[in-house]
């Protein structure tokens, strides 16, 4: 005779059981990542191990977990493909020469006597071209160091400018990883989430143009000439690179996919393929060097230009040419698939909704929802000293508070931002603040109060969040259709 089915009994976790995997999670990264340095992915997946057992324990099973897992990674996906072709296309754009034309003209433009406001400006150019904040300073940012020291200038602020230029740069461009990643936790589509970052970021941008360009004018000028590693490097970028005004095809490509709201991956790669068809045409490399970048990134060693040496360049020319290739990415997409394996598995038990619940019986408004999330993301990125954590984390934990108060999830996208990607090189403790510090010549808390840009997204966004300018609210069936969307993963995983 069969036996009868056994039902299977889940129960809710207490407020303990909710809690221990995130604390769990970090006091690791802040003990093992921050204080001995451990790579942070076996962390997270300890942090998953201790939210799987707790999943057990409340009735789910093994095969329970892996489907939520499943369909955490199904709908990351795209975003995840999107950050293979980011990698993809700088490897097109270095090769193909569009970025050192950028980077080339960006330094030709340095006048002394706006010191100040021209590093702000050029360092944003390179990073919203880049897309790396690190690689812009440890590069262009190293260059206007020596432009200030050479011309006795206030070494902080200058420092403040490249490190505020670098994270708008990081911030705004579709070929950052923390951006798509951004996104990716939101569920926004990248235009629209970039487009949503304009309103704290376009006012902030100002106020700190205004900051450094006064503070350039009290300063007064000089004629003195531009540093001789500054030469070197325009001279080096010439030598390797042949300049034609249809190098910035490429970026225009992006622009219009951006303005006119085109599926970014298609775009991305008619950027990608037009960039490598420049590498051939106009800088002579074959079909096999073009290939390697794209998928190992550019490679100054690989040059074979006559007249070049690659072995006696200075290191700074290594460190701004050497990048990109869809394997540049798999760090930033291991990470991602660990912190989706924990989000996964800890949503099973309903965990998020229940600390998301505790939170939010203090949230009686716009204004007070966005000081709850700027709250999170500060101290996600205090303790943790991750920002691809401390993105992807309130992502998850919030997006459905804000959809159910009818607030669009593009506004929980910029909030994070706000709060975790840009204020993590003001801090001394973390490793952005740590490597400019390190590579610019400045402790971190010097140039905190000159890198305007990094601190003033927090005030707007409380600003906004409070008066609702700049915050978008869901239509009734943009909200019907989110909510579904949750009833059904909720429904799936009772089953």
């Amino acid at each position: 005779m069969a036996m009868p089915n056994k039902e299977k009994t889940v129960k809710q976790p207490t407020l303990f059981l909710a809690l221990l995997p995130i604390v769990t999670m970090v006091l690791l990264l802040c003990i093992g990542y921050v204080l001995f340095e451990l790579p942070p992915e076996p962390l997270i997946i300890i942090s998953t191990v201790v939210a799987g057992i707790i999943a057990i324990k409340l009735g789910h099973n093994y095969d329970d977990i892996m489907n939520s897992i499943a369909q955490k990674i199904a709908k990351t996906m795209p975003a995840i493909l999107i950050l293979i072709t980011v990698g993809f296309m700088i490897g097109a754009w270095m090769i193909g020469g569009t970025i050192p034309m950028m980077i080339y003209y960006g330094l030709n433009i340095i006048n002394p006597q706006f010191l100040l406001i021209t590093a702000f400006i050029v360092t944003s150019i390179v990073s919203l071209c880049t897309g790396t904040s690190w690689g812009s300073a440890g590069t262009i940012g190293v260059a206007f160091m020596g432009v200030g020291a050479g011309l006795d200038a206030n070494l902080a602020a200058v420092a403040g400018a490249v490190v505020a230029g670098a994270y708008f740069g990081d911030k705004l461009s579709p070929l950052s990883d923390t951006t798509n990643l951004a996104a990716l936790s939101t569920g926004v589509n990248l235009y629209e989430h970039i487009g949503h970052l304009l309103y704290t970021t376009v006012p902030s941008f100002i106020v700190a143009g205004a900051v450094f360009l006064i503070t350039g004018f009290n300063s007064g000028g000089s004629d003195m000439a531009i540093p001789e590693k500054v030469v070197t490097i325009m001279d080096t970028l010439s030598t390797v690179f042949n300049w034609n005004l249809l190098l910035l095809l490429p970026v225009l490509i992006v622009l219009y996919g951006s303005i006119r709201k085109k599926p970014t991956i298609p775009v991305m790669l008619i950027s990608s393929f037009v960039a490598m068809a420049n590498g051939m045409i106009f800088q002579g490399f074959t079909l096999h060097d073009v290939i390697t970048s794209v998928i190992n990134g550019f490679d100054v060693a690989m040059i074979n230009v006559q007249g070049f040496d690659a072995a006696t360049v200075i290191s700074d020319i290594p460190r701004l040419l050497n990048r990109g290739g869809m394997n540049s990415m798999m760090g930033t997409l291991l990470i991602c698939f660990c912190a989706i394996t924990f989000a996964g598995t800890i949503s099973l038990t309903k965990s998020l909704e229940l600390i998301v619940g505790k939170i939010l019986k203090f949230v009686h408004s716009t204004g007070s929802l966005i000081l709850a999330t700027i709250a999170t993301g500060l101290t996600m990125i205090g303790v943790t000293s991750n920002g691809q954590v401390s993105i992807l984390m309130p992502g998850e934990m919030l997006r459905e508070a804000y959809i159910r108060r009818g607030l669009h999830p593009k506004n929980l996208g910029r909030t994070i931002e706000d709060s975790a990607t840009i204020i993590e090189p003001i801090l001394p403790w973390t490793a952005a603040g740590a490597y400019m510090a390190g590579t610019l010549g400045v402790a971190t808390l010097s140039y905190l109060p000159w890198a305007v840009l990094c601190w003033t997204g927090i005030i707007f966004a409380i600003i906004w969040g409070f008066t609702g300018f700049g915050i978008t609210k869901l239509t009734p069936e943009q909200q019907q259709e989110m909510l579904k969307e949750y009833d059904d993963a909720k429904a799936a995983k009772s089953l």
